[in-house]
């Protein structure tokens, strides 16, 4: 019994310093912006309380609210759809030990430790509408010349974003994604090649259901770093042209440190939070039966 209330402590004393600075850095911070979205307050004067008043404006009366949920929810189908897809299959291929994995797998990973702030200038250089290297190569396959503004363009400057915000972590997911299939036993491969399995079928019938586990890790990561998205598009357009390419993070962003409207720009911080918490209790739910089934393997 001492022996194991003293394991309980030292345990205790290791988690304790990353618990505290969880709950300062997050807990806290969460909880006041909650505080705060009851409030009607400019971070100087007096708070005065308004209930739900700040949601109910969120909701019906910020014109661009709407759009920037809508624009979010693109770059969360982009994440699924195309992200975590490309990532699988660099997984997949570099698993099977092609040459030169190493070397692909740390390239593949370079753009993930790269600022924000570097791929937001470098994309704004290859969508630039007199030397960018799109409008180049366009102008070299059709042989006329194009200028066409990418990111000033109300039509395009939301999804010249998400094409570097996919690009940017599909080398993260694909990271996970090749440790898992890693870490799957070879012995369920070599009896499907027994049996004449090819590796497609291996890759459907073995590979993606053992994954399970690990594919809902990376698209909850996926859905909620897309909800959360600010660093890149704020490089890119600043939200514009006319708020075309505003997320919920860049109109929270422009609320609470421009207009200096905390107790709004709190509100729309905490609808962030609370959207992150339904998006991955929905995709945990999903995938439960999926989970159940790769334990029994």
């Amino acid at each position: 019994m001492e022996k194991m209330l003293g394991k309980k402590r030292h345990i205790a004393v290791f988690v304790l310093p990353a618990l505290i600075l969880f709950i300062a850095f997050s807990i806290i911070p969460l909880i006041t912006s909650g505080i705060y979205s009851l409030f009607e307050y400019d971070g100087i004067g007096t708070m005065k309380f308004i209930g739900f008043n700040n949601y109910i404006r969120m909701f019906t009366g910020d014109r661009y609210f709407p759009q920037a949920v809508l624009n979010s929810m693109i770059l969360v189908g982009a994440s699924l759809l195309i992200q975590l897809p490309i990532s699988l299959g660099l997984a997949m291929l570099l698993a099977k030990g092609v040459k030169g994995e190493k070397y692909f797998r740390t390239i593949y990973f370079l753009p993930v430790v790269i600022s924000s702030m570097v791929i937001g200038q470098l994309w704004i250089k290859i969508f630039h509408s007199e030397y960018g290297l799109l409008n180049m190569l366009i102008s070299t396959f059709t042989g006329q010349s194009s200028e066409y503004s990418w990111l000033s363009n109300p039509d395009t400057a939301f999804l010249s974003t998400v094409v570097p915000a996919v690009w940017q972590y599909i080398g993260y997911h694909m990271l996970i994604f090749y440790a898992g299939i890693k870490s799957i036993s070879p012995d369920y491969y070599e009896a499907a090649m027994i049996d004449g399995a090819n590796r497609w079928q291996t890759n459907i019938k073995i590979t993606i259901p053992l994954l399970a586990p690990v594919i809902k890790t990376c698209s909850i990561f996926a859905i909620t770093g897309s909800l959360r998205a600010f660093d890149l598009i704020y490089v890119m357009t600043g939200g514009g042209p006319n708020h075309a390419s505003d997320v919920p993070a860049t109109l929270m962003y422009n609320n609470l440190f421009r207009r200096s409207l905390y107790g709004y720009g709190s509100a729309q911080a905490f609808f962030i939070v609370v959207e992150c918490l339904i998006f991955s209790y929905i995709v945990t739910r999903l995938f439960k039966k999926a989970e159940e089934n790769a334990s029994v393997f």
